[in-house]
C-alpha cells in the first residue's frame, strides 16, 4: 500500500526552487494505488495538487496545506494502428519530452514540435501547452482520469477537454475534480511536418533534410538558446500568457507601434507577444534582489538563488502593472500560483 508522507519538502518538485512544503505528500505507480490514496480519510478533506516536475507551479507560501500527488505511471502502449496511424498511451508521470524522443525514434509524427517542453504528460493535458505551431490539444486522442469524488475512472475524447490557448476543462469547470492517469495520442506514420512557425523551416533546412531528428534537434537548440537551464537558475518557463486583443485595438496600436509584432488567433482576433511588452518597458534582464527578468527571453522569470515566492510574485505585478500603465493591456500568469 502506498505510504502517504507528512511535511515533505517541495525543493524537488518545483522548477522555481522554491523550497515550501506539503502537509502531505504521495506518489502512486498505478491507478489502484491512486484511489486507495483518494480513498483515504483525511486526503478527502483537503485540497490536492497533483504534481510532476513543478515546472508550472510557483509556490508563494512556505507550507502547503493539502496533499501534493506525483504519479509514478509512466509506461507507454500502442492500443492499435494501421497503415496510416497509430494510437499511442503512455502514462501521466511520464517526462513529456520523453515522450517526444521516443516517437522521433520511432518515426511517428506529430509531436515533435512540442521537444524539450518542460513537465509530464499529466500536466501537459491540464495546461494544453503549445510551441512552434503546435499545440498539445492536435494530437490528443483521448484523455484518462480518475474522478476524485467518486474514484471511478473517465475517458474524456479531446473535444469534452474543451481545449483552448492554456487552458482546458481540467483548469476550468472541473478543477481539482480530475486527476490525469494516462493520456492516448493519435499520430502519423507518414511525414506531416508543420513548418510554418517564424523561421522555423529555413533553420531545419540548414540542419539538411526535414524528418523528425531534425526538426527536434532545431527546436531543442532553439529553445535552450533562449530558456535557462532550470537545473542551475529556477524558472517556470513563460510566466505570463500572450495577451489576445481585437483587431480593431490592434490597428490602433500599430499606430503607435508599428514594430509591434503578432500572430492571428482565435475569431479574427490577434496575440501579442507578452515578451515584447515586457521588453519593451524595460524589464528584460532586470534583477530585484533575488528574482529578475531572464536576460535572453523577458517572458521567463528567474529565481537567482534563495527568492522566496512571494518576492517572484511580487515581481510579476511590477511587470503586470508597467505593461498595464503603456499599452492598458493585462498580462496574465500561465504558472500556477499556489498559496
Amino acid at each position: 500500500m502506498t505510504t502517504i508522507k507528512r511535511k515533505v519538502s517541495l525543493l524537488e518538485y518545483n522548477t522555481f526552487g522554491i523550497d515550501a512544503t506539503a502537509e502531505y505528500f504521495a506518489e502512486y505507480h498505478s491507478i489502484a494505488e491512486l484511489r486507495d490514496i483518494l480513498h483515504d480519510a483525511k486526503v478527502q478533506s483537503l485540497p490536492v495538487l497533483p504534481v510532476g516536475c513543478g515546472s508550472n507551479l510557483l509556490f508563494t507560501s512556505d507550507n502547503f496545506e493539502g496533499v501534493v500527488l506525483r504519479s509514478g505511471i509512466r509506461d507507454i502502449n500502442c492500443v492499435r494502428e494501421n497503415d496510416e496511424e497509430l494510437i499511442l498511451e503512455a502514462g501521466s508521470g511520464l517526462m513529456w519530452d520523453d515522450f517526444v524522443a521516443y516517437t522521433v525514434e520511432k518515426g511517428f509524427w506529430g509531436a515533435e514540435n512540442l521537444s524539450l517542453v518542460p513537465g509530464v504528460v499529466g500536466a501537459a493535458a491540464v495546461q494544453n501547452i503549445g510551441a512552434y505551431g503546435v499545440e498539445f490539444k492536435d494530437i490528443v486522442q483521448s484523455v484518462k482520469t480518475i474522478e476524485r469524488k467518486s474514484l471511478e475512472p473517465r475517458t474524456l475524447p479531446v473535444e469534452a477537454c474543451r481545449y483552448g490557448y492554456r487552458s482546458s476543462i481540467f483548469k476550468q469547470k472541473t478543477h481539482g475534480q480530475h486527476i490525469v492517469t494516462s493520456v492516448q495520442f493519435r499520430l502519423s506514420k507518414h511525414p506531416r511536418p508543420q513548418l510554418g512557425y517564424g523561421h522555423l523551416e529555413a533553420a531545419v533546412r540548414e540542419r539538411g533534410k526535414v524528418n523528425l531528428r531534425n526538426i527536434r534537434e532545431t527546436i531543442i537548440g532553439i529553445r535552450r538558446s533562449k530558456l535557462p537551464d532550470t537545473r542551475q537558475t529556477g524558472s517556470a518557463g513563460s510566466f505570463f500568457l500572450n495577451p489576445v486583443i481585437s483587431e480593431e485595438r490592434f490597428r490602433e496600436f500599430l499606430q503607435k507601434y508599428p514594430a509591434m509584432p503578432h500572430y492571428t488567433a482565435e475569431s479574427g482576433k490577434v496575440k501579442i507577444p507578452a515578451a515584447w511588452l515586457i521588453e519593451y518597458c524595460g524589464w528584460k534582464g532586470k534583477r530585484v534582489g533575488a528574482a529578475g527578468v531572464h536576460e535572453h527571453q523577458a517572458l521567463v522569470l528567474v529565481n537567482h538563488g534563495g527568492a522566496k515566492g512571494q518576492e517572484i510574485l511580487q515581481l510579476a505585478r511590477d511587470i503586470q502593472s508597467s505593461v498595464s500603465k503603456q499599452f492598458d493591456i493585462r498580462l496574465d500568469p500561465e504558472v500556477e500560483i499556489i498559496g
